[in-house]
């Protein structure tokens, strides 16, 4: 099963990171408000960062290094992700 690393920036500016299986399906739990309390006080605004291809031991451990980052640096994960996506990389 292919796993996936994601940061969400939230209406607080805030960023969460999570890991699934499904990243339109738990977008939209988010997004109603339903899995992780930390929704519960706010909204999420936009996906700013996925990783691919995990399995599910290799997921959750990237997703507590990610977690254990500065803000500075998950800004600047997300910022490359972006730029490679645009550029194609």
């Amino acid at each position: 099963m292919n796993w996936h690393v994601y940061i969400i920036q939230c209406s607080d500016d805030s960023l969460y990171t999570g890991i699934t299986t499904d990243v339109e399906r738990r977008l939209r739990q988010h997004a109603d408000g339903q899995g992780a309390k930390y929704f519960r006080s706010r909204r999420p605004s936009r996906l700013v960062y996925l990783e691919s291809g995990h399995t599910r031991s290799s997921a959750g451990k990237r997703e507590m290094e990610i977690k254990r980052m500065k803000r500075a640096d998950k800004c600047l994960l997300a910022a490359t992700s972006a730029d490679m996506q645009t550029t194609g990389q």
